[in-house]
């Protein structure tokens, strides 16, 4: 028997190995077995947990079986990458609000609490009402002044500014002296204060209208008593002249700024009220000077031949029949005398005895 061929043809205890199994190749593993996606599944639960504190849970789970499920790592490894994703989903899911206790809060508190947005919205808030603006109707009529005041929402009251305490009847001839907003935003309310259209406002609510008074303008010219009787508060358009003497006669406007005052009604220091409608300056030539007192109303300048023509404008001082209404003289039976019956001669007339003609 041939033993060494024997041992020749005999293989060796380490001349071949037996081929690996297909388990083992790392083509065919799994790429969710390998160590990259282990710790990608780790690294991807904060960023999950920043966006949803539930899908930061889930990507937990996920990470925990990829770490324990058939992996190759020591234990000590698993375990201490188990607690780093647990620690890291803590670090950004936000603490839960504590719970109120039962029966404190209402059905209103009872509804869990919304979850945070990783970007909130800003919150919502309802713009307190603000109180409305009344215009300033301060001089203008009342009934102005109330129905705009009605449209912009206000409840409208108003009442005397003086101290009559008189009732506001028709609006039209009342004026807006004060006025005084209240009440709330939901319901304002505003309250004015007038006095009659051609009065004065008082200096202040509840005080006597301050009229204005009259002024001492005796003596004065035309031209320095009208700004005068303006300055006090009177329109110029109340203010009227006349001659001081009963048979004189006023020149055209204008030409009589020269002339005296000679009376004023209403005396100095009585008050233009609304019942004084017109103030009244009686005027006389500074070459006639104004006469007496005493006399008033019927004070008469010189007229030597009767015809009713002051002799200082008489055109005819020496014909009673040619004035400066008939320079050609009076016509028949007006006083003439050349005239008939009981107007002629120097019986009486109306165009002698009176200012008709």
């Amino acid at each position: 028997m041939n033993r060494k061929g024997d041992r020749a043809t005999m293989p060796g205890p380490h001349s071949h190995e037996p081929p690996p199994s297909p388990s083992a190749s790392p083509a065919a593993q799994r790429w969710w077995r390998t160590g990259g996606a282990r710790l990608g599944a780790v690294a991807a639960v904060p960023l999950l947990g920043l966006l949803n504190d539930r899908l930061g849970g889930v990507m937990l789970l996920v990470a925990l079986v990829l770490l324990w499920w058939r992996n190759p790592w020591p234990k000590a490894g698993r375990v201490v990458a188990t607690v780093v994703a647990m620690a890291l989903l803590g670090a950004v899911v936000p603490d839960q609000p504590d719970r109120a206790p039962a029966g404190a809060a209402g059905a209103a508190d009872a509804k869990p609490a919304s979850r945070p947005s990783l970007f909130p919205r800003p919150a919502r808030t309802t713009p307190a009402p603000t109180m409305p603006t009344v215009p300033d109707f301060t001089g203008d009529s009342l009934d102005v002044a109330f129905p705009r005041s009605r449209k912009r929402g206000f409840t409208v009251t108003y009442h005397d500014a003086s101290d009559q305490k008189r009732d506001v009847s028709a609006r039209s001839l009342w004026k807006v002296c004060f006025q005084e907003a209240g009440g709330t935003p939901e319901d304002p309310t505003v309250d004015f204060a007038v006095v009659r259209r051609e009065e004065p406002c008082p200096q202040d609510e509840g005080r006597a209208v301050p009229w204005p008074v009259m002024p001492e303008v005796v003596w004065m010219t035309w031209r320095t008593a009208v700004p005068k009787v303006v300055g006090v508060g009177v329109p110029e358009k109340r203010l009227r002249a006349e001659a001081a003497y009963s048979n004189d006669v006023l020149p055209a406007e204008g030409e009589y700024d020269d002339w005296r005052v000679c009376r004023q009604d209403p005396a100095e220091g009585e008050p233009i009220t609304d019942d004084v409608y017109l103030v009244t300056l009686s005027l006389s030539s500074p070459a006639n000077g104004c006469p007496a007192p005493d006399r008033g109303r019927d004070a008469y300048l010189p007229d030597r031949d009767g015809d009713g023509d002051p002799d200082y404008l008489d055109p005819y001082p020496g014909d009673r029949n040619r004035t400066r209404v008939f320079p050609d003289g009076r016509p028949s039976g007006s006083g003439s005398s050349g005239g008939s019956g009981g107007s002629g001669g120097d019986g009486w007339s109306p165009c002698r005895h009176t200012r008709w003609c």
